[in-house]
């Protein structure tokens, strides 16, 4: 089953939309095939795969590193997915793209190293998926604050649910 890669405003970023066969049963998509990606000029060898689970109003990150492939998708629910672009060298520094993703459209984010990604869930629940290029170092971790005014990113909640860390200064 092939997939459909789109390019985005933010350069590197990809949509990514896996094909999907349904019928009377239910919905079958398969999430990934390396030989799809590879054949659309993605190379990117994952080491990991992680999953969180998230209630309505929940806002992860923004969080990246400059060593990290991620390939996002929403499992289960509805999420506002941001990607900024955190390259300070680069002439899209600080810009920002949304998707919403969702257990119906099943589409992907290829995110690359330096930028930064967050999410907010929209549904009562969610199912965060993402595969990861690298393994999980702390010291590399970067974040900025989700209402960072330099961002200017328009969340649908004003008032989300944030763990301590992101409630908290950025920490670029």
């Amino acid at each position: 089953m092939p997939i459909t890669v789109e390019k985005t405003a933010l350069d590197e970023v990809l949509l990514i939309k896996p094909s999907r066969f349904e019928d009377h049963r239910g919905t079958y998509v398969e999430t990934y095939n390396i030989d799809d990606y590879e054949s659309n000029g993605i190379r990117v060898k994952f080491l990991r795969d992680d999953i969180s689970t998230s209630g309505k109003n929940v806002l992860r990150g923004i969080h990246y590193d400059n060593k990290t492939w991620k390939l996002i998708q929403c499992m289960h629910g509805k999420i506002f997915f941001v990607v900024v672009d955190m390259r300070s060298e680069s002439p899209q520094y600080l810009k920002w793209v949304s998707f919403d993703l969702n257990d119906k459209n099943r589409y992907q984010v290829l995110v690359p190293p330096g930028f930064g990604n967050g999410h907010l869930v929209l549904s009562e629940s969610c199912i965060f998926h993402y595969k990861m290029s690298e393994y999980y170092d702390p010291a590399n971790e970067r974040g900025v604050k989700w209402d960072d005014v330099s961002l200017g990113i328009t969340w649908p909640v004003s008032e989300p649910i944030l763990s301590e860390k992101d409630s908290k200064t950025n920490y670029i």
